[in-house]
């Protein structure tokens, strides 16, 4: 059942010493479903935001961002992520900031890449998202490939639209503002009407009853029990 749920799981990797990256992510590659590497803290934004992990593993000193400031920046978009640092130096200073940005694990180098693995195996049940998420009208969506799906058949939906409905599963049964819709799906201003006429579409290839509107507040969607 453990290694069922470690397949399912996403890695992003984020180290700027090139060779140790690699070496890790082939020591335990085999144990996930994926694991993308970024060699430093901004390109490890920037693959968060598309790559979309349930894990982040990073180290703390690297160039032109940090670990502990693209921490920062990644619990601000998603305040449920599990992210394990890693470091050279057991720095007393960097370890309390690490804690109070909400990490989740804390390994001094060098370590041993299985007892990485049996941390993940502890937290895998506990990571707060469905692989397969079924909706209503018997659509299901697909949150590793990002896939959508009605009677078992793949529905043509753009980029920002699967994103759209990655963003409402992750929180579902919760509003999301039509703020942070804004700001996690478009780079620039977006009007009410923009919006509006975006989920207008998305409702006509899919279901108006799927997504649900709370007037002047955000919108919602509500898994099935299964």
């Amino acid at each position: 059942m453990e290694n069922t749920l470690l397949k399912e799981l996403k890695i992003l990797l984020v180290e700027d010493e090139k060779r140790l990256a690699q070496l890790l992510k082939d020591a335990i590659s085999d144990s996930f479903f994926s694991i993308v590497i970024a060699k430093d803290g901004k390109e490890g934004l920037k693959k968060f935001k598309s790559f979309k992990p349930d894990i982040v593993i990073t180290d703390i000193m690297m160039p032109f961002c940090d670990g502990l400031e693209m921490t920062q920046k990644i619990k601000e978009l998603d305040e449920f992520i599990p992210i394990i640092v890693l470091s050279a130096h057991s720095d007393k200073e960097k370890l309390l900031k690490a804690i109070d940005l909400g990490i989740n694990k804390y390994f001094i180098k060098p370590f041993d890449p299985d007892e990485l693995i049996e941390h993940i195996k502890k937290i895998a049940p506990k990571i707060n998202k469905q692989k397969k998420v079924f909706l209503k009208e018997n659509f299901i969506f697909d949150n590793n490939t990002m896939t959508l799906y009605k009677d078992g058949k793949i529905i043509n939906i753009t980029k920002r639209e699967k994103e759209f409905l990655f963003l409402l599963i992750k929180y579902q049964n919760t509003l999301v503002t039509t703020e942070d819709i804004k700001i996690n799906l478009w780079k620039e201003e977006v009007s009410d009407e923009r919006l509006r006429t975006f989920i207008k579409r998305l409702r006509i290839k899919i279901s108006k009853d799927i997504i649900e509107n709370i007037q002047g507040q955000g919108y919602l969607i509500s898994p099935l029990n299964t």
